[in-house]
């Protein structure tokens, strides 16, 4: 029995959304790189840290909201922080059940050896600011889609 073709365009990866959101991330992930290593961070752990030089105390499950990340993920990744000096970790006075996360001085240190990554980043990614803050705006209105579901 043969079928007609056109039936599977939808399984054609040139037709999927997904593979261009995926596979631009990696890549631009991949610029970041020799920049965060010579700030011994991970891409993951920066993107923490960009959250905490900004809140400077926040809970585990507050953070895993800014970052998409649950705790399984994100365990590891502030125990590392912890271990590097960057963050301390303790249980909230009003409710043991939460975690919260504190930078430290070291830290803060940090952000300013960090300051310069985006703009570096940003000079590899070969669009304008009109393309890059219209491609922001989709992208944080699919994520809101998403988040809602």
């Amino acid at each position: 029995m043969k079928t007609d073709e056109t039936c599977y365009d939808s399984l054609r990866l040139e037709n999927q959304l997904c593979f261009p959101l995926y596979a631009a991330a990696k890549e631009v992930v991949k610029k970041y790189n020799p920049f965060l290593s010579e700030i011994a961070l991970t891409y993951t752990q920066y993107i923490a840290m960009m959250v905490l030089w900004d809140k400077q105390e926040i809970s585990v499950k507050e953070l895993g909201e800014y970052l998409f990340l649950d705790s399984g993920t994100l365990t590891p990744l502030l125990k590392a922080l912890e271990k590097k000096g960057f963050v301390t970790r303790q249980r909230s006075e009003s409710d043991e059940r939460v975690l919260i996360v504190k930078i430290t001085d070291e830290g803060m240190k940090l952000r300013e050896k960090a300051v310069l990554i985006p703009q570096q980043v940003g000079s590899c990614v070969k669009i304008d600011e009109d393309e890059a803050n219209e491609l922001y705006r989709i992208l944080y209105k699919i994520l809101g889609g998403l988040k809602n579901d």
